[in-house]
């Protein structure tokens, strides 16, 4: 019985929708009519005639490929600042958590749109000394780097959990690795990252299956359209243009599907690798 809350909500929101959507996925559909039975021909459109598929695929394996790895690593080493005993804790780890609650937002990215705009705020400030800053948004080459900075702006829930991983190392193991002479960088290679690695394994597959999610920002950043030249394209971008702009439900539904295999590989990428880099206690 108190389960029943949370079942409704993940038979009815969650679990149905999906079945829906893989149905439809093997339909044409434009949202106006009956959906029509095409069996896989969503899925060999997908894999043999849509180039848009292939770009909107690159451009996220290289949000994912840059977003991530900086957003961990950003995350790690404010989290050992913070592990140093500073005063005033809570009110850092709230501060630096707030971005993490705001930054998937609409009015973040349209701030953030307005900050990297070639008039905008970033430009003046290095015009203060003597930078011609470029058209950050609106230049294919910088636009993708735009919302990799955004996204790790976002560093607050991973940076919790490494402070939470970093405070169950016991403090004897960094007393002995002192009296044996070991460095402070050795001490991080040695016994902090070793031991912190089931933190970074969780962290990396949350933050990577985040990152393919990735939406808002894109949309309202490139007002829609991926652009320039497709530099934002995002998957999640992508399917929704088809879906809601082009009312081909039953292709979107598709290309939900393909990223959810995607999704999944990654993660069975990750947990299979895991045995030789992850350490336990054991």
């Amino acid at each position: 019985m108190f389960l029943l809350p949370w079942l409704l909500g993940f038979f009815g929101l969650t679990l149905g929708p999906a079945i829906g959507s893989l149905y439809l996925s093997f339909t044409r559909f434009d949202l106006m009519t009956d959906p029509r039975w095409i069996g896989m021909a969503n899925y060999v459109r997908i894999a043999t005639a849509d180039p848009k598929f292939a770009e909107s695929l690159r451009v996220t394996f290289s949000y994912v490929a840059m977003a991530v790895p900086l957003k961990l690593a950003f995350a790690l080493g404010v989290a050992l600042l913070l592990n140093k005993g500073t005063r005033g804790l809570p009110l850092y780890r709230a501060m630096f958590y707030l971005p993490s609650l705001l930054g998937a937002s609409v009015a973040i990215a349209v701030m953030w749109r307005e900050l990297f705009a070639g008039d905008g705020l970033l430009n003046r400030v290095l015009a203060v000394v003597g930078i011609e800053g470029p058209a950050w948004i609106a230049n294919p080459d910088t636009s993708i780097y735009t919302l990799v900075v955004l996204s790790v702006w976002q560093f607050g829930s991973p940076m919790i959990i490494f402070l939470a991983g970093l405070r169950q190392i016991p403090q004897d193991l960094y007393e002995a690795a002192s009296l044996d002479g070991a460095s402070k960088s050795r001490q991080f290679w040695r016994i902090t990252l070793p031991l912190l690695t089931p933190v970074v394994f969780f962290n990396g597959v949350v933050q990577v299956i985040d990152a393919f999610k990735a939406f808002t920002p894109a949309f309202i950043i490139s007002d829609g359209t991926g652009g320039p030249l497709n530099s934002t394209l995002f998957y999640t971008l992508y399917l929704y243009q088809e879906a809601f702009s082009n009312f081909r439900m039953g292709y979107a539904s598709a290309l939900a599907w393909v990223l959810v295999v995607i999704i999944a590989a990654f993660t069975a990428v990750s947990f299979l690798s895991a045995r030789y880099w992850v350490h336990y206690d054991e």
